[in-house]
């Protein structure tokens, strides 16, 4: 008879860690932010709000509206939104400002240009802290988006002669319209870049966030005497001024699609020259692939930012036979991303954390992420992880109503807005396919996107597939990103109108050139790579 031996008592997996009890960096709290721009720049800031300039002066005006900060719900500064007649009056200043300025020498607009460039350094970790603040981006990333500003536009100083010759500023300022995620190295970095080239420029503060950080920035320039124009206000009630006045040269936007069409008609029924970045369902593909450690250590910056970014990648696309070892290599992974406060520390003077993201920009969003998973979850979606809230770093008792814990989840249902639409928070969703065709099908859902990967073993594979996936930008098992200095952007489809834009083609696309120019770009009547 058979001796039968006791089994052994089933194991659980252990209780996660929970973080140490954290307290606030010293001197980041937003009154500590605030005062040091009061300091810096008093001309654009009063006691408990910020001015717009215009003009050439800064002036109050508009009713300023509460904000608060997604990293904790402390208040912050809210934008004072002018009226619709302001914003007109400001853009005929802005063209009294464009006829000056386009006569200035090259060599002194590169002066100007460069001392801002100094200023904006000089005050490098206070942009950083305002981002954080106001927008919820993490340490690293926040300054990340001021050294790319300021080395960006070093590039192009330097390269500016060659990139004017024989062409001549627009007729008018260039107005800017751009979403909240990149005000330095987007928004910042395209207002100088513009200046250098010759043109007076404009730009609407965004509603959502960075308004501190922008105003600050331009607060700099203007003080080197940067024919720079800054308004706060509602889309809809500013537009007709920065979009349809005959005065402006340009309009660049960046910002969402339902908005960005709106934007479209209107340049097109005016003829305006015009950039509109817009959003893409940026895909990563997987077939016939085996490198899974390099896709394994190129997840986590995947999630950078917590996905809000242009550039960021929200669908994974498998083929169905190396479904269990892309698990393998994926969920190790992302169960190593660091999601807390931005500014949560042990000790008062430790360095700030290393974290993969903070919040998202507000806790509507995050509930909108939140509601979006859960309806597709009940709809047949299978979630592949969800992180741990309890592993997150918070301060005691804080608001925590913006923030997102990464999910992942497979086969979201076609009625999801998750299955065809960016979902700029951090949420990924995983697409298995069994065909070229439909890897195809499922990379390209979007009608068109600003980057995409590939990964695959084979070359040709990759040199064949390529070509069919409707993104300006594609990857062979690297993710690729808006680019910094001579590397060109743009996006294919839906996701882009207008000219393209970076290296050379960025000055090309505010300049005037030869008669009968026709510019790279996405355009009703034609389509023209670089």
């Amino acid at each position: 008879m058979a001796t039968l031996t006791p089994t052994d008592p089933p194991t659980s997996t252990p209780a996660p860690t929970p973080p140490p009890t954290l307290t606030l960096k010293a001197g980041t709290a937003w009154s500590d932010a605030w005062s040091r721009c009061l300091a810096v720049a008093p001309e654009a800031f009063r006691d408990d709000h910020v001015l717009n300039l215009w003009g050439a002066a800064w002036r109050p005006g508009g009713r300023t509206l509460p904000a608060v900060s997604p990293v904790d719900g402390t208040p912050v500064a809210g934008p004072p939104r002018l009226d619709g007649d302001t914003a007109h009056r400001a853009v005929r200043a802005a063209l009294d400002q464009h006829r000056a300025w386009r006569h200035v020498p090259l060599a002194e607009r590169r002066a100007r240009v460069t001392a801002t460039l100094d200023a904006l350094t000089e005050h490098r970790d206070l942009l950083a802290l305002l981002l954080v603040r106001e927008i919820g981006k993490p340490w690293r990333s926040a300054r990340a988006d001021v050294d790319r500003a300021v080395d960006g536009v070093r590039w192009y100083v330097d390269g500016i002669e060659r990139m004017v010759a024989g062409r001549a500023p627009l007729d008018g300022p260039v107005s800017n319209i751009a979403s909240w995620n990149y005000p330095m190295s987007v928004l910042v970095h395209s207002l100088l870049v513009q200046a250098l080239a010759g043109n007076a420029v404009i730009a609407k503060t965004p509603t959502d966030g960075g308004l501190a950080c922008l105003t600050l920035a331009g607060a700099l320039a203007a003080r080197e005497g940067i024919p720079v124009t800054l308004v706060s206000g509602g889309g809809g009630e500013l537009s007709r001024a920065l979009v349809r006045s005959p005065e402006i040269g340009c309009v660049s936007f960046v910002g969402g699609r339902d908005t960005g069409a709106a934007v479209a008609t209107a340049v097109a029924d005016l003829g305006t020259r015009h950039v509109l970045e817009q959003e893409g369902l940026n895909t990563w593909g997987i077939w016939n692939y085996s490198d899974w450690p390099a896709f394994t250590a190129v997840v986590p910056r995947l999630f950078d930012y917590g996905k809000q970014r242009c550039t960021a990648y929200p669908r994974i696309v498998v083929q169905r036979r190396l479904f269990d070892a892309f698990l393998a290599a994926y969920l190790p992974a992302v169960r190593t991303l660091r999601v807390g406060h931005p500014l949560a520390v042990e000790h008062p003077d430790d360095p700030y954390p290393e974290l993969d993201l903070g919040p998202v920009i507000n806790a509507a969003k995050a509930a909108e992420l939140r509601a979006q998973v859960t309806d597709a979850v009940e709809r047949g979606a299978v979630p592949l992880h969800r992180a741990d809230p309890a592993t997150a770093r918070f301060l005691p008792g804080q608001d925590t109503s913006a923030y997102v814990q990464p999910v992942t989840l497979l086969n979201s249902p076609p009625s999801s807005p998750l299955h065809h639409a960016e979902p700029f928070g951090p949420v990924d969703t995983v697409v298995l396919v069994d065909t070229e065709a439909e890897l195809l099908a499922a990379m390209n859902a979007s009608n068109g996107a600003l980057v995409a990967t590939l990964s695959t073993d084979d070359r040709a594979t990759f040199d064949r597939l390529a070509p069919q996936i409707r993104a300006f930008k594609v990857g062979h098992g690297s993710p690729r990103s808006r680019g910094d200095r001579d590397e060109l952007f743009g996006g294919l489809g839906a996701s882009w109108r207008g000219a393209f834009v970076g290296g050379e083609l960025l000055v090309r696309a505010v300049t005037r050139g030869p008669r009968g120019e026709r510019l790279p770009g996405n355009f009703p009547e034609y389509h023209l790579m670089p």
